[in-house]
């Protein structure tokens, strides 16, 4: 009996872990197979001729799941499962605590179909919610499962009456036996009704009582199943965060022995930024924040990121950086997948974001040098760049003061130096010139300028078009998510194309289809300089539209 208890729980733990990281279609072609087999295993003792009489169909609580199991998952009906999950898990348990064996021979075909019956639906149920094909049960489904299971006690109540018949040991004396005399005395109350030539007999006290106990243990199966979901995902994370941490050590014995299977994908860590149908949505958000987004940039250039606030700019570079996760696609820097190969690709990359924390305590000198230790300069490297960057800066006499009496312009001096200190072949800046004094959007303009002729990449997001325009090599233009230019500056300047109206024209492409379209049909062609006007006129419109529906409600 231990033994087959125990089977119980180890079983179902080496198929779930047989089949965690299988396919969803796997995983329910597998458990439609098994279901499928135990069925076929409980119809072994009945033939034909046995469900003539009713007094033999499957009506016993635990033998209902054996057919609702298969139709839940071959037709995905999920509210008839939550049913077999609360109930029939709960019935099968108590079942196999205290077994109604037909023969002391153990191995008797009868105690094998009885085990076979029971085992599967104590634990099937409960397997089907761990591999996720079906979502974890809230307070209502244990709700609808109890109204089902209302309906069931009360047709078995009348069946057992009409056929004299012990479904579920609702009518006999299976369970009271076991509990002892106060138990049967439950019985001694009891109530007949005579329907035609039949008379159906109820015990009132002993199965309201029955009913009401079996209702309070699914309640308290339902305290369970929250208490074990809790604990299984404190495990999954921990499991998780060991696997991040596995990998982490991995990459860090990679970088600090120089040697390792994490070899760039391409083959070729030249300085480049690639982004290979780059997708990324936030949580159960349905809408892509970026979507289907394909670039490369080569080291020499300094590329521009345009596009209007919301546009997918810096979920782009968050992403780039390794900040937050990717939904679809994959990015590379220098050959390294920024996924999974994240501390190589970020050993190569520089970052200043838009919005920057600094350790304000300490000195400039004390921070950059604690940056340097992370990214391994040596003491040569570090000294001899921050002496540039200190001087190109003007920071000589703040630069051993503490960080928290800088001004603003001084502290994005100060991260920018932090982004250069290691010489990354990928230098990232988020607006970068916002607050600044133009003394220091010129210093800051000819380190972009001074990093790309090195042979490295710049890529920096901007809304000063003026400034994109004099420094990039290319630009690209995002809208809502969409890449809808790569292009090159000087292709823009061999046309005469002035960037600022490119941006605006690609930005505003669609209102400018549309204009062409109004033009077409009021019969002039006033050419897009006339779109200002147009765009006003539309919006006057929908109010004063918008005013009258007011005024007629």
């Amino acid at each position: 009996h231990r033994i087959v208890l125990y089977a119980s729980v180890i079983i179902p733990v080496i198929i779930y872990y047989a089949l965690k990281d299988k396919s969803d279609e796997i995983k329910r072609f597998s458990m439609i197979y098994l279901s499928l087999a135990m069925l076929w295993s409980f119809l072994l003792r009945y033939r034909f001729n046995d469900f003539i009489d009713a007094k033999n169909w499957p009506i016993h609580l635990c033998h209902t799941v054996m057919y609702i199991l298969p139709i839940c998952l071959i037709f995905r009906l999920n509210k008839l499962y939550y049913f077999t999950f609360f109930i029939n898990v709960m019935g099968a348990f108590l079942a196999m605590a205290m077994p109604d064996l037909g023969s002391d021979n153990v191995v008797s075909t009868g105690n094998i179909i009885f085990w076979i019956n029971h085992f599967g639906a104590f634990f099937m149920p409960v397997l089907v919610i761990a591999l996720k094909l079906f979502e974890r049960p809230k307070m209502k489904e244990w709700i609808y499962s109890l109204l089902a299971f209302i309906v069931y006690f009360t047709a078995v109540l009348v069946i057992n009456s009409l056929l004299g018949t012990d479904f579920f040991y609702i009518n006999g004396d299976f369970i009271t036996d076991k509990l002892g005399t106060w138990a049967e005395k439950t019985q001694n109350f009891k109530v007949d009704f005579t329907v035609g030539n039949k008379i159906l007999t109820f015990y009132p006290i002993y199965q309201s009582l029955f009913f009401l106990v079996y209702c309070l243990i699914s309640l308290c199966m339902w305290f369970i199943y929250e208490q074990l979901f809790q604990i299984w995902d404190m495990g999954e994370d921990i499991r998780l965060r060991n696997k991040d941490y596995k990998q982490m050590r991995k990459d860090l014995a990679y970088l600090l022995k120089g040697k390792g299977e994490d070899e760039p994908m391409s083959g070729n860590s030249a300085p480049c930024l690639e982004l290979k149908h780059f997708s990324k949505k936030y949580g159960v958000n349905k809408h892509y924040s970026v979507e289907d987004v394909s670039l490369k940039v080569n080291g020499g250039e300094i590329f521009g990121f345009l596009g209007p606030n919301g546009a997918g700019k810096s979920t782009i570079i968050k992403s780039v950086v390794g900040i937050q996760t990717i939904t679809d696609g994959s990015i590379e820097i220098c050959g390294y997948d920024v996924e999974k190969q994240s501390v190589q690709a970020k050993k190569e990359t520089g970052f200043v974001p838009d919005h920057y924390a600094l350790y304000e305590n300490l000195t400039g000198r004390e921070y950059i040098n604690y940056i340097a230790d992370l990214y391994e300069v040596t003491k040569e490297e570090r000294d001899e760049r921050i002496n540039k960057y200190v001087t190109n800066f003007n920071l000589e006499g703040a630069f051993d003061n503490q960080m928290k009496t800088y001004s603003h312009g001084m502290k994005q001096k100060i991260a920018i130096m932090a982004a250069l200190v290691h010489n990354p072949k990928v230098w990232i800046l988020d607006e970068p010139l916002t607050g600044l004094d133009p003394t220091s959007i010129y210093q800051v303009k000819e380190s972009m300028k001074d990093h790309a002729r090195a042979g490295n990449i710049v890529f920096f997001s901007s809304h000063i078009i003026d400034v994109v325009e004099r420094i990039c090599d290319r630009i690209a233009i995002i809208k809502k998510g969409k890449l809808l230019a790569d292009v090159k500056v000087q292709d823009l300047e061999k046309q005469n194309i002035n960037l600022e109206d490119f941006y605006l024209e690609t930005i505003n492409a669609e209102l400018i289809a549309e204009y062409a379209q109004y033009e077409d049909v009021m019969g002039f062609s006033n050419g897009t300089s006339d779109l200002k006007n147009y765009t006003t006129k539309k919006s006057a419109t929908k109010k004063t539209a918008k005013k009258t529906s007011e005024e007629s409600i």
